[in-house]
């Protein structure tokens, strides 16, 4: 139990909780799993309110001035969904933020003067030292519901993952957290109890505390994965145990389901490929996460074009242009690995009847963009009606663009790309033609799954990570490379309901 002067929010919740297991007796090797399973909670939690934030608030009527809810976290923010955050204010629990003059009497002066600074980030101060800092905890009031998350430790002292949306519990552990600011004199603490008073629920619906836990049970990582991440950073304990450990969080290996049909490459990976992609997979989530913060930052700014220059307008629209192209580059790339991590039979992808001719109507201008920015000729011929096709248009989207914009920063400058639609039978044709020598610009192997481009620094899925997705999203795709002249890539989809409609 945590000094009860600065008590922990462990503590508060180890106190409304009821303590059934008394585990102060399990080996001491254990400690390196219970911390992996208690972060691998905390990571499929935030996953799961993130998605719970995306279910309750109205993303079609933010006006740039009310706020749907309140997020208080630390170390870090812990949302990157920029449908999410835009509609919420955030504010981040630091020691960066405390300044040792809020201790002193005088500072109570200007305690009426200051106002909350209109920012998409609040930094709140910490007391350096203070217990609460060992923890990583979220709290989230919105007028449907509130919920406090907590990665700290257990009465005796282990890691564990606690949460809760009862209402009492909530207002326990934020007033343990709201104890800190009255500490340091935080001169806006009226206005913040104003704030989290306007977003005070009684107790939700069950019915989205039981989504909540089927997210979260959905959006668990793998511990494999978050092994290797630890060990990257130095975080994991010496290799003693190192064996028992590797039992512990062993994954379904590829002998147990050697029986099944084989379909795509991951069923014969080695299990260094099994790692690369559990790592590919942690590694551009922490890549996606300060890119969506720097293009939530940079779109507020744009919000308030009349305070900047064109130049800087500019500046600010090429900065939000190539976040939102490496996050939608690190998306498609865990997409990939998650498929190639998955058995065919369990995939996620949900195939449905949609429009093409939409989808590549918002595509297409992106795409031309792409290419004159690399002084590429990009020529695309499609029909005036298009059927429908069958597949995940949201994952076609982003396989599409991906497998265009490799194609784009490929060739070098002056290169042609000619793509045509067209429909072959029962299903629709889309091929992709560069025309260029790509003896210059050589691809590289990176690893199992990626290919780079030294001389542009392109980095894209190979092509049979490639073939799988399209084979994912029921299609196929070939690939045939023309010595000296570029490559003609060619993708089938089948075709919708509405094909005999269409002449």
């Amino acid at each position: 139990m945590g000094n009860r002067l600065l008590q922990t929010l462990s503590d508060v919740l180890n106190d409304c909780e009821n303590q059934f297991v008394d585990d102060r007796k399990m080996l001491p090797e254990n400690s390196s799993i219970r911390s992996l399973k208690a972060q691998r909670e905390w990571f499929g939690a935030i996953a799961a309110a993130e998605s719970l934030l995306k279910y309750t608030i109205d993303c079609n009527s933010y006006d740039g001035e009310t706020l749907q809810g309140l997020v208080f976290s630390s170390p870090v923010p812990v949302f990157s969904n920029l449908s999410v955050i835009s509609h919420l204010q955030t504010g981040l629990f630091t020691p960066e933020a405390f300044q040792f003059k809020a201790l002193m009497p005088c500072s109570q002066e200007d305690k009426n003067t200051q106002v909350l600074a209109k920012s998409p980030l609040w930094k709140l101060p910490l007391i350096p030292n203070d217990p609460i800092i060992q923890e990583q905890f979220c709290f989230i009031f919105t007028t449907t519901f509130a919920l406090v998350m907590v990665l700290g430790k257990n009465q005796a002292g282990n890691p564990q993952f606690h949460f809760s949306f009862a209402p009492e519990t909530i207002d326990k552990a934020w007033q343990t957290l709201r104890s800190r600011l009255v500490l340091v004199n935080y001169p806006e603490l009226s206005q913040l109890d104003a704030m989290v008073a306007n977003f005070s629920p009684n107790c939700p619906d069950y019915r989205l505390v039981s989504q909540f836990s089927r997210q979260l049970l959905h959006n668990l990582p793998n511990l494999t994965a978050l092994a290797i991440e630890n060990t990257r950073e130095g975080l994991t304990p010496p290799s003693k145990g190192g064996a028992y450990m590797s039992r512990q969080i062993e994954t379904v290996t590829p002998s147990e389901s050697a029986t099944e049909p084989v379909e795509y490459t991951q069923s014969l990976l080695h299990p260094n490929s099994q790692l690369e992609m559990e790592l590919l997979q942690a590694l551009t989530h922490e890549i996606r996460t300060p890119l969506t913060t720097i293009r939530t930052l940079t779109k507020l700014l744009l919000k308030k074009k009349q305070d900047f220059s064109a130049k800087v307008i500019q500046r600010l629209q090429a900065i939000d242009r190539e976040c939102t192209e490496q996050i939608e580059r690190m998306e498609l790339i865990f997409r990939a690995t998650e498929l190639e991590s998955t058995p065919v039979t369990k995939q996620p992808v949900h195939l449905t009847p949609c429009c093409l001719e939409s989808l590549l109507q918002q595509t297409i201008p992106r795409w031309e963009k792409q290419a004159q920015r690399r002084n590429v000729n990009l020529d695309v011929s499609v029909p005036r009606h298009l059927p429908q096709v069958v597949s995940d248009p949201a994952m076609l989207d982003r396989a599409l663009t991906g497998l265009m914009e490799s194609c784009t920063r490929s060739i070098s400058n002056g290169g042609q790309i000619q793509v045509n639609v067209s429909t072959a039978g029962d299903r629709l044709k889309l091929q992709v033609i560069s025309q260029s020598d790509s003896s210059k610009n050589p691809f590289k192997a990176l690893g199992q799954l990626l290919m780079f481009q030294p001389e542009t620094g392109c980095l894209s899925l190979n092509w049979d990570v490639t073939k799988n997705m399209f084979q994912a999203l029921g299609g196929k795709m070939t690939v045939r490379q023309k010595t000296q002249q570029g490559k003609e890539l060619t993708i089938f989809l089948p075709l919708g309901k509405r094909i005999n409609n269409h002449r």
